[in-house]
């Protein structure tokens, strides 16, 4: 080897990082976070939403942004009636992707993979979460297909 030449580190699994899921991420960043309520963005969702609208002050353990199903998940999440989230039957509606979260919802909640919707259908049925529906452009691009769909209507349209 010349000198001066970089040996790239080997892979070794037994010290690969596991993927976490949101609950999981979350909660191993909580002490990086503080006490004040934290916003969290889906990375695979693309949107026009002005997150200058998120409620300042935050009295719920959570307050999340709804939107109409899209194809891929027509049955929705959760029930928001007058700014509160509930679950149940009837006309239900999407998680965005983008919500604020007090610290305290995940106080309690062991380290570990940890995905964020049975954290988030329990909270809802102690009547801890408001919400509120969005209507403006909002896309999970979480699959290639989904997001090939909208780079081609980004190309074949105007961007406001």
């Amino acid at each position: 080897m010349a000198t001066g030449a970089v040996t790239p580190p080997r892979f070794n699994i037994q010290t690969r990082a596991r993927a976490l899921e949101t609950a999981g991420g979350i909660i191993r960043a909580l002490p990086l976070l503080g006490d004040a309520p934290f916003m969290v963005v889906n990375a695979d969702i693309y949107t026009d939403f002005d997150f200058k609208g998120l409620p300042e002050t935050l009295r719920d353990d959570a307050h999340l942004i709804f939107v109409d199903n899209p194809p891929h998940h027509p049955r929705g999440d959760f029930k928001l009636i007058d700014g509160r989230v509930a679950l149940g039957a009837g006309k239900r509606l999407t998680y965005s992707g983008i919500g604020l979260y007090h610290p305290r919802l995940f106080h309690g909640q062991a380290p570990g993979k940890r995905p964020l919707a049975p954290l988030l259908r329990a909270t809802a049925g102690r009547g801890r979460l408001s919400g509120e529906f969005y209507a403006g452009r909002w896309h999970d691009i979480g699959a290639r297909d989904r997001l090939e769909a909208l780079e081609e209507s980004l190309i074949h349209s105007e961007i406001p």
